[in-house]
């Protein structure tokens, strides 16, 4: 039950995942952003494979390959946030005459590339992710258990965001409302990216 909960708290904290689901629901149908949200968690699971073998472990001990990851990272979301911004870049008018820019790639690969260039996530499973971990099973047991249980509340939570966005279309797609949407999910990767370069070791 312990494990439940810290990872259920570490699904709903809302990061980039959030932002990129937003501005996926902003230009693109609700089966678009669940493919996104797909694309989440298989980036989770690769990193979850990673650490049962152990290469996780080696970037987070490694300050070149960390360093690596941390600025393509950073770069993603910073490109990521630069592009909504230029898609959202119009007036309410263009947005009301559906104005808002080409379409914003692949879903599947735009979450699971921000996933796997997340170094955050290889912190995370190598050092957080073993603590609520059961100690009656063998170690390699109890981490993919743990990965798989935190890739599912992911999927829990996000599944449940989009049905959320879904319902809230209309209002979504009000231009004030979706320009200013759009703008914000533009200025929040730039802010975590900028984050991301600027965190120390």
């Amino acid at each position: 039950m312990a494990a439940i909960g810290v990872l259920g708290l570490l699904a709903v904290v809302p990061g980039p995942d959030m932002a990129v689901v937003t501005r996926r629901a902003l230009v693109a149908g609700p089966g678009d952003v669940l493919r996104t949200v797909g694309g989440i968690a298989t980036g989770l699971l690769l990193w979850g494979v990673l650490t049962a073998a152990g290469l996780a472990a080696v970037v987070v001990a490694s300050p070149v390959a960390y360093l690596a990851v941390r600025l393509l990272g950073a770069g993603y979301l910073v490109f990521l946030g630069a592009q909504a911004l230029w898609q959202h870049r119009g007036t309410t008018s263009a947005v009301a005459a559906g104005e808002t820019g080409p379409d914003a790639g692949s879903p599947w690969r735009t979450g699971l590339v921000g996933n796997a260039l997340n170094p955050k996530s290889a912190v995370f499973c190598t050092g957080l992710l073993p603590t609520p971990a059961p100690p009656r099973l063998p170690t390699a047991w109890a981490m993919a258990l743990l990965v798989l249980l935190h890739t599912l509340l992911i999927l829990a939570w996000l599944g449940g965001y989009v049905l959320l966005l879904s319902k809230a279309g209309q209002v979504l797609h009000r231009p004030r409302v979706h320009l200013a949407l759009g703008r914000t999910t533009g200025v929040v990767p730039i802010g975590f990216g900028l984050a991301v370069a600027g965190t120390a070791g």
